[in-house]
Protein backbone atom coordinates (compact mmCIF):
# COMPACT_ATOMS: atom_id res chain seq x y z
CA UNK A 1 0.00 0.00 0.00
CA UNK A 2 1.30 3.55 -0.90
CA UNK A 3 1.73 6.07 2.01
CA UNK A 4 -0.59 9.04 1.47
CA UNK A 5 0.28 11.22 -0.99
CA UNK A 6 2.50 8.98 -2.81
CA UNK A 7 1.54 7.14 -5.88
CA UNK A 8 1.03 3.37 -5.61
CA UNK A 9 4.28 1.66 -7.57
CA UNK A 10 3.63 -0.85 -9.64
CA UNK A 11 5.01 -4.19 -8.17
CA UNK A 12 7.20 -5.75 -10.73
CA UNK A 13 8.32 -9.27 -10.69
CA UNK A 14 11.60 -8.25 -9.76
CA UNK A 15 15.02 -10.90 -9.67
CA UNK A 16 15.04 -13.84 -7.53
CA UNK A 17 18.03 -12.44 -6.31
CA UNK A 18 16.32 -9.63 -4.70
CA UNK A 19 13.82 -11.87 -3.04
CA UNK A 20 16.95 -13.66 -1.83
CA UNK A 21 18.51 -10.59 -0.59
CA UNK A 22 15.03 -9.82 0.96
CA UNK A 23 14.95 -13.02 2.35
CA UNK A 24 18.21 -12.60 4.30
CA UNK A 25 18.16 -9.27 6.06
CA UNK A 26 14.41 -10.93 7.38
CA UNK A 27 16.19 -13.98 8.39
CA UNK A 28 19.88 -12.83 9.24
CA UNK A 29 19.62 -9.67 9.74
CA UNK A 30 16.42 -9.61 11.85
CA UNK A 31 15.36 -6.74 10.47
CA UNK A 32 11.47 -5.82 10.76
CA UNK A 33 8.83 -5.97 7.90
CA UNK A 34 8.96 -2.26 7.73
CA UNK A 35 12.52 -2.28 6.94
CA UNK A 36 12.30 -5.26 4.22
CA UNK A 37 9.32 -3.19 2.54
CA UNK A 38 11.61 -0.07 2.23
CA UNK A 39 14.62 -2.12 1.20
CA UNK A 40 12.13 -3.62 -1.84
CA UNK A 41 10.53 -0.24 -2.86
CA UNK A 42 14.33 1.22 -3.71
CA UNK A 43 15.38 -1.61 -5.48
CA UNK A 44 12.28 -2.19 -7.27
CA UNK A 45 12.23 1.51 -8.18
CA UNK A 46 15.76 0.94 -9.17
CA UNK A 47 14.49 -2.52 -11.22
CA UNK A 48 12.10 -0.48 -13.11
CA UNK A 49 14.23 2.26 -14.38
CA UNK A 50 17.11 -0.47 -15.52
CA UNK A 51 14.22 -2.51 -17.77
CA UNK A 52 12.64 0.86 -19.48
CA UNK A 53 15.78 2.67 -19.58
CA UNK A 54 18.99 0.57 -19.70
CA UNK A 55 17.43 -2.41 -21.10
CA UNK A 56 18.41 -4.81 -18.44
CA UNK A 57 17.76 -6.15 -15.04
CA UNK A 58 19.29 -5.10 -11.48
CA UNK A 59 21.17 -7.99 -10.85
CA UNK A 60 22.92 -7.44 -14.25
CA UNK A 61 23.39 -3.85 -13.99
CA UNK A 62 26.54 -1.93 -15.04
CA UNK A 63 28.34 1.02 -12.96
CA UNK A 64 27.42 3.30 -15.89
CA UNK A 65 23.95 2.15 -15.86
CA UNK A 66 23.61 2.58 -12.44
CA UNK A 67 24.71 6.16 -12.70
CA UNK A 68 22.54 6.67 -15.37
CA UNK A 69 19.70 5.78 -12.58
CA UNK A 70 20.85 7.92 -9.66
CA UNK A 71 21.63 10.97 -12.10
CA UNK A 72 17.90 10.67 -13.44
CA UNK A 73 16.81 10.27 -9.56
CA UNK A 74 18.37 13.36 -8.61
CA UNK A 75 16.79 15.37 -11.58
CA UNK A 76 13.57 13.96 -10.70
CA UNK A 77 13.71 14.71 -6.80
CA UNK A 78 15.10 17.92 -6.96
CA UNK A 79 12.72 20.44 -7.65
CA UNK A 80 11.80 24.11 -6.40
CA UNK A 81 11.43 24.48 -2.99
CA UNK A 82 13.22 25.65 0.05
CA UNK A 83 14.17 21.78 1.28
CA UNK A 84 14.19 20.02 -2.04
CA UNK A 85 17.93 19.79 -2.44
CA UNK A 86 18.62 18.11 1.37
CA UNK A 87 15.69 15.75 -0.14
CA UNK A 88 17.04 14.87 -3.28
CA UNK A 89 20.43 14.15 -1.59
CA UNK A 90 19.16 11.73 0.99
CA UNK A 91 16.70 9.73 -1.62
CA UNK A 92 19.70 9.41 -3.65
CA UNK A 93 22.16 8.47 -0.60
CA UNK A 94 19.40 5.81 0.20
CA UNK A 95 19.01 4.17 -2.91
CA UNK A 96 22.86 3.90 -3.36
CA UNK A 97 23.09 2.58 0.27
CA UNK A 98 20.64 -0.24 -0.68
CA UNK A 99 22.51 -0.90 -3.75
CA UNK A 100 25.95 -1.72 -2.12
CA UNK A 101 24.14 -3.65 0.33
CA UNK A 102 22.30 -5.83 -2.37
CA UNK A 103 25.27 -6.38 -4.46
CA UNK A 104 27.93 -6.93 -1.35
CA UNK A 105 25.00 -9.49 -0.96
CA UNK A 106 25.45 -10.84 -4.29
CA UNK A 107 29.58 -10.97 -4.21
CA UNK A 108 29.27 -12.86 -0.91
CA UNK A 109 27.06 -15.29 -2.49
CA UNK A 110 29.05 -15.71 -5.64
CA UNK A 111 26.31 -14.25 -7.82
CA UNK A 112 28.38 -11.97 -9.30
CA UNK A 113 32.11 -11.73 -9.30
CA UNK A 114 32.09 -7.36 -9.16
CA UNK A 115 30.38 -4.47 -7.50
CA UNK A 116 29.29 -2.14 -9.61
CA UNK A 117 28.79 0.65 -6.89
CA UNK A 118 32.11 0.30 -5.65
CA UNK A 119 33.68 3.28 -7.58
CA UNK A 120 30.34 5.02 -7.30
CA UNK A 121 30.92 8.25 -4.42
CA UNK A 122 27.97 8.85 -2.63
CA UNK A 123 26.41 12.48 -2.49
CA UNK A 124 27.38 14.52 0.45
CA UNK A 125 24.90 15.37 2.68
CA UNK A 126 24.63 18.12 5.07
CA UNK A 127 23.58 16.42 8.77
CA UNK A 128 20.76 18.06 9.78
CA UNK A 129 19.93 18.22 13.53
CA UNK A 130 16.80 16.31 14.99
CA UNK A 131 13.77 18.44 15.93
CA UNK A 132 13.31 18.16 19.47
CA UNK A 133 10.87 20.15 22.07
CA UNK A 134 11.65 21.80 25.00
CA UNK A 135 11.02 20.20 28.59
CA UNK A 136 8.23 22.83 29.45
CA UNK A 137 6.59 21.69 25.99
CA UNK A 138 6.61 17.76 26.86
CA UNK A 139 4.97 18.98 30.41
CA UNK A 140 2.18 21.22 28.29
CA UNK A 141 1.72 18.37 25.94
CA UNK A 142 1.15 15.78 29.20
CA UNK A 143 -1.47 18.39 31.24
CA UNK A 144 -3.14 19.00 28.07
CA UNK A 145 -3.57 14.98 27.34
CA UNK A 146 -5.21 14.46 30.88
CA UNK A 147 -8.09 17.46 30.31
CA UNK A 148 -10.22 15.07 29.28
CA UNK A 149 -10.62 12.42 32.03
CA UNK A 150 -12.09 9.53 30.11
CA UNK A 151 -10.88 6.60 29.18
CA UNK A 152 -9.06 7.98 25.63
CA UNK A 153 -7.20 10.51 27.55
CA UNK A 154 -6.05 8.44 29.95
CA UNK A 155 -4.44 6.10 27.34
CA UNK A 156 -2.73 8.86 25.51
CA UNK A 157 -1.22 9.96 28.67
CA UNK A 158 -0.38 6.55 29.39
CA UNK A 159 1.02 6.66 25.84
CA UNK A 160 2.97 9.82 26.11
CA UNK A 161 4.60 8.96 29.54
CA UNK A 162 6.15 5.88 28.42
CA UNK A 163 7.26 7.21 25.63
CA UNK A 164 9.23 10.20 27.44
CA UNK A 165 10.56 7.73 29.89
CA UNK A 166 11.71 5.61 27.45
CA UNK A 167 12.37 6.80 24.30
CA UNK A 168 11.12 3.77 22.39
CA UNK A 169 10.50 4.07 18.85
CA UNK A 170 6.76 4.18 17.94
CA UNK A 171 6.79 0.72 16.32
CA UNK A 172 7.98 -0.87 19.74
CA UNK A 173 5.66 0.98 21.56
CA UNK A 174 2.22 0.50 20.12
CA UNK A 175 3.27 -3.01 19.45
CA UNK A 176 3.99 -4.19 23.20
CA UNK A 177 2.96 -6.77 24.92
CA UNK A 178 1.22 -6.21 28.14
CA UNK A 179 4.35 -9.09 29.05
CA UNK A 180 6.30 -6.72 28.37
CA UNK A 181 5.54 -4.57 31.70
CA UNK A 182 7.70 -5.84 34.63
CA UNK A 183 5.25 -7.25 37.46
CA UNK A 184 6.00 -4.24 39.54
CA UNK A 185 5.72 -1.64 36.61
CA UNK A 186 9.23 -0.15 37.14
CA UNK A 187 10.86 -1.98 33.80
CA UNK A 188 10.29 -2.85 30.16
CA UNK A 189 11.30 -5.26 28.00
CA UNK A 190 11.74 -4.50 24.74
CA UNK A 191 12.69 -6.76 21.31
CA UNK A 192 14.44 -3.72 19.36
CA UNK A 193 15.45 -3.89 15.95
CA UNK A 194 17.77 -6.16 15.01
CA UNK A 195 17.27 -8.86 18.17
CA UNK A 196 18.59 -6.85 20.20
CA UNK A 197 16.69 -6.52 23.61
CA UNK A 198 16.88 -4.27 26.51
CA UNK A 199 15.67 -3.81 29.43
CA UNK A 200 14.36 0.36 30.09
CA UNK A 201 13.79 1.77 33.43
CA UNK A 202 10.24 3.39 34.19
CA UNK A 203 9.96 6.78 35.67
CA UNK A 204 7.60 7.17 38.35
CA UNK A 205 4.82 9.10 36.64
CA UNK A 206 5.14 6.46 33.55
CA UNK A 207 4.30 3.85 36.31
CA UNK A 208 1.21 5.57 37.36
CA UNK A 209 -0.14 6.44 34.27
CA UNK A 210 0.40 2.57 33.40
CA UNK A 211 -1.50 1.39 36.50
CA UNK A 212 -4.49 4.10 36.16
CA UNK A 213 -4.76 2.81 32.51
CA UNK A 214 -4.33 -0.84 33.16
CA UNK A 215 -7.66 -0.17 35.05
CA UNK A 216 -9.43 1.14 31.83
CA UNK A 217 -7.50 -0.59 28.76
CA UNK A 218 -10.60 -3.39 28.77
CA UNK A 219 -12.50 -0.92 27.17
CA UNK A 220 -10.42 -0.70 23.94
CA UNK A 221 -11.34 -4.45 23.53
CA UNK A 222 -14.14 -5.60 21.19
CA UNK A 223 -16.33 -8.50 21.20
CA UNK A 224 -14.93 -9.96 18.41
CA UNK A 225 -11.37 -11.07 17.93
CA UNK A 226 -10.61 -10.59 21.66
CA UNK A 227 -7.75 -13.20 21.78
CA UNK A 228 -5.64 -11.08 18.97
CA UNK A 229 -6.51 -7.78 21.01
CA UNK A 230 -6.21 -8.89 24.81
CA UNK A 231 -2.25 -9.91 23.99
CA UNK A 232 -1.27 -6.16 23.48
CA UNK A 233 -1.03 -3.46 25.84
CA UNK A 234 -2.96 -0.86 23.83
CA UNK A 235 -5.08 -3.06 22.25
CA UNK A 236 -7.73 -1.94 19.18
CA UNK A 237 -10.87 -2.90 18.10
CA UNK A 238 -10.59 -1.19 14.68
CA UNK A 239 -7.03 -2.60 13.34
CA UNK A 240 -5.78 -5.57 11.36
CA UNK A 241 -3.07 -6.05 13.93
CA UNK A 242 -5.29 -6.03 16.84
CA UNK A 243 -3.25 -3.20 18.86
CA UNK A 244 -2.93 0.90 18.33
CA UNK A 245 -1.06 1.67 14.80
CA UNK A 246 1.62 4.03 14.39
CA UNK A 247 -0.78 5.97 11.92
CA UNK A 248 -3.65 6.61 14.42
CA UNK A 249 -1.07 7.74 17.53
CA UNK A 250 0.63 10.11 15.42
CA UNK A 251 -2.49 11.33 14.61
CA UNK A 252 -3.48 11.60 18.11
CA UNK A 253 -0.38 13.83 18.73
CA UNK A 254 -1.25 16.02 16.01
CA UNK A 255 -4.51 16.84 17.56
CA UNK A 256 -3.40 17.39 21.04
CA UNK A 257 -0.54 19.66 19.62
CA UNK A 258 -3.45 21.42 18.31
CA UNK A 259 -5.36 21.77 21.08
CA UNK A 260 -2.01 22.63 23.50
CA UNK A 261 -1.22 25.18 21.11
CA UNK A 262 2.29 23.91 19.85
CA UNK A 263 2.96 24.08 16.27
CA UNK A 264 1.83 20.42 15.06
CA UNK A 265 4.91 19.70 12.73
CA UNK A 266 7.17 19.89 15.70
CA UNK A 267 5.20 17.32 17.33
CA UNK A 268 5.46 13.25 16.45
CA UNK A 269 6.36 9.91 18.14
CA UNK A 270 9.79 10.64 17.00
CA UNK A 271 9.88 13.97 18.16
CA UNK A 272 9.21 12.96 21.46
CA UNK A 273 11.77 9.99 21.71
CA UNK A 274 14.53 12.49 20.29
CA UNK A 275 13.15 15.11 23.44
CA UNK A 276 13.80 11.77 25.57
CA UNK A 277 17.36 11.48 24.79
CA UNK A 278 18.40 15.15 24.43
CA UNK A 279 16.82 16.29 27.99
CA UNK A 280 18.77 12.96 29.71
CA UNK A 281 21.63 14.05 28.12
CA UNK A 282 21.01 17.68 29.35
CA UNK A 283 20.53 16.77 32.79
CA UNK A 284 24.23 14.76 32.78
CA UNK A 285 23.00 11.42 31.67
CA UNK A 286 25.90 9.30 29.87
CA UNK A 287 25.72 8.93 26.41
CA UNK A 288 26.26 4.88 26.84
CA UNK A 289 23.22 4.60 29.63
CA UNK A 290 21.12 6.78 26.83
CA UNK A 291 22.70 4.49 23.70
CA UNK A 292 21.08 1.47 25.36
CA UNK A 293 17.98 3.03 26.02
CA UNK A 294 17.19 4.30 22.80
CA UNK A 295 18.49 1.06 21.48
CA UNK A 296 21.29 1.93 19.21
CA UNK A 297 23.71 -0.67 17.47
CA UNK A 298 25.83 2.31 17.10
CA UNK A 299 26.95 4.84 19.90
CA UNK A 300 28.05 7.88 16.87
CA UNK A 301 24.04 7.52 15.92
CA UNK A 302 23.26 8.48 20.20
CA UNK A 303 26.19 11.17 19.51
CA UNK A 304 23.88 13.49 17.01
CA UNK A 305 21.78 14.50 20.17
CA UNK A 306 25.05 16.16 22.03
CA UNK A 307 25.24 18.47 19.16
CA UNK A 308 22.19 19.44 19.58
CA UNK A 309 23.02 20.34 23.36
CA UNK A 310 25.99 22.25 21.69
CA UNK A 311 23.50 24.13 19.84
CA UNK A 312 21.24 25.13 22.29
CA UNK A 313 23.80 26.22 24.72
CA UNK A 314 25.61 28.20 22.07
CA UNK A 315 21.81 29.93 21.37
CA UNK A 316 21.62 30.74 24.77
CA UNK A 317 25.16 32.37 24.98
CA UNK A 318 24.30 34.64 21.86
CA UNK A 319 21.32 35.29 23.35
CA UNK A 320 21.85 36.29 26.98
CA UNK A 321 25.78 36.76 27.41
CA UNK A 322 25.97 40.37 28.38
CA UNK A 323 29.22 41.30 25.25
CA UNK A 324 26.60 39.14 22.23
CA UNK A 325 24.41 41.60 23.25
CA UNK A 326 26.73 45.10 22.92
CA UNK A 327 27.87 43.01 19.35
Amino acid sequence: MARPGRPALPKPKLHPSVDAFLDMLTTERGAALNTRHAYWRDLADVSLYLRENQNCDIHDATTDSLKAYLKDLSEKTHTKGNNSGKIAVRTVARRLSALRQFYRFLLSENKREDDPTSTIESPKQGRTLPKTLSEAEVTTLIETAAIGGGADSVRLVCLLEMLYATGLRVSELVGLPVSAISEDNQFLMIAGKGGRDRIVPLTDSAQKAITEYLDLRSQFIGPENQARQEQWLFPSRTSDSGHLTRQRFAQLLKDLAYDAKIDADRVSPHILRHAFATHLLSNGADLRSVQKMLGHADIATTQIYTQIIGENLKKTVDEKHPMSKKA
